[in-house]
């Protein structure tokens, strides 16, 4: 039986959706944007955006009794494909293992933000 996980570490969602849901073995976590557990908008570099988008998740994933280290799946979807590098440059300090999780990265039209990341983690 799927099991929804919400949690008050993580910014809330904004919408009417869970912070992940845990089927089985895996647990997939919603989009995570750069905002506080108050809901307040992480605004300034795309670093700062970047690194409170992962707090994010990664306090998603403890919530649901997991980790970031047992993801299958990243997806990643960035306002500007020019941050791309940086992105690089801060994705290993969050994802880390000996297997890396498959990632796909896209640009999108995000509004009020520059990045939002979701997941799927596999926990066998």
């Amino acid at each position: 039986m799927p099991r929804a996980i919400n949690t008050d570490k993580a910014a809330p969602a904004g919408g009417p959706y869970s912070h992940a849901v845990v089927a089985g073995d895996t647990i997939y976590l919603a989009g995570a944007i750069p905002a506080l557990p108050d809901g307040t908008r992480v605004t300034g570099s795309f670093a700062e955006q970047a690194h409170a988008a992962f707090r994010n998740l990664a306090a998603v994933a403890e919530a649901a009794g997991s980790s970031l280290d047992q993801a299958v799946r990243v997806g990643v979807y960035l306002r500007d494909f020019a941050d791309f590098a940086e992105l690089n440059e801060i994705y290993p300090q969050y994802i880390k293992g000996e297997h890396l999780p498959v990632r796909t990265t896209l640009p999108v039209p995000l509004v009020g933000f520059d990045i939002e990341i979701d997941a799927v983690l596999y926990t066998a």
